[in-house]
């Protein structure tokens, strides 16, 4: 009965949430626009099926991803577990960031593993495909995007253990990306901006959040507010980079593939 209560009480939640979504659509739709869609029974079914789906989504993150995220945290930044891991000696008394070497391994495995489940990615990459005419890959796009997350969470997390000011990442992420936007190739750029949006979403950021609360208030001299926070930054910033990045060495490679065949040709000649 505790399950069937939060169930219900989650998707009421989820309808007050998407009904005024739906009341835009349809009010431009009738009122504005004036046109009756085709398959009105299909989107009505379909606004059904996303508020059933939703539920059962919050309710497991609930459930699973909010407790677990909290629980790796404290369990991998726990002093004990530090001190355990070093070698060759006794006591835990400074921070030193090497130490710290299975926080950035696990925000590089779960920032890598949260975005390629990530929902918003995988609409965003199939709309790019269809659009491009399969010039971009649906799988090449979303892994190049969870790697760039992965690194930018556990460079997040490097920052936190030497606190570091964070600003000095974000300026420096950004004139890369100011760069990268010159010599990008344009058909990349929007979308590359785009997927830097798509990857703070539901399922990456409670466990990314639970793990820099977690790291900053175990770290001796971290201020989980001012230290804790900051991880979606780096998880926003650096797929921006990575699919430029991806863009740039596939043109490049397909200039060198072109050459090679080019200079094949003439030798034949």
């Amino acid at each position: 009965m505790n399950i069937v209560s939060e169930f219900v009480d989650t998707l009421l939640s989820t309808v007050i949430d998407v009904v005024p979504i739906a009341i835009i659509i349809f009010g431009f739709q009738f009122f504005v626009i004036r046109k009756k869609p085709a398959n009105l029974a299909e989107i009505l079914s379909g606004f059904v099926w996303v508020l059933i789906g939703l539920s059962f989504f919050l309710l497991g993150l609930q459930w699973c991803l909010f407790p677990l995220g909290r629980v790796m945290a404290e369990q991998l930044t726990d002093p004990s577990f530090i001190q355990a891991a070093q070698t060759g000696q006794t006591l835990f008394t400074e921070v030193n960031w090497r130490d710290y070497y299975w926080v950035y391994f696990f925000a590089f495995s779960i920032g890598f593993s949260t975005t390629i489940a990530e929902p918003s990615l995988m609409a965003v990459a199939i709309k790019a495909n269809e659009v491009s005419g399969g010039a971009i890959g649906i799988w090449g796009l979303r892994i190049a995007v969870a790697f760039g997350v992965a690194i930018g969470i556990s460079l997040g997390c490097y920052r936190i253990v030497v606190g570091d000011p964070i600003h000095w990442y974000i300026i420096g992420g950004y004139m890369i990306v100011v760069l990268q936007t010159m010599a990008a190739p344009k058909l990349i750029v929007p979308l590359a901006y785009d997927s830097g949006g798509v990857t703070t979403s539901t399922v990456t950021v409670p466990l990314v959040a639970a793990l820099g609360l977690g790291l900053s208030e175990s770290v001796p001299g971290r201020n989980p507010l001012i230290d804790g926070f900051g991880l979606i930054a780096f998880a926003s910033l650096l797929p921006i980079i990575s699919v430029m990045a991806y863009a740039q060495l596939s043109e490049l490679k397909a200039r060198f593939v072109t050459k090679v065949n080019e200079t094949q040709s003439e030798r034949k000649k």
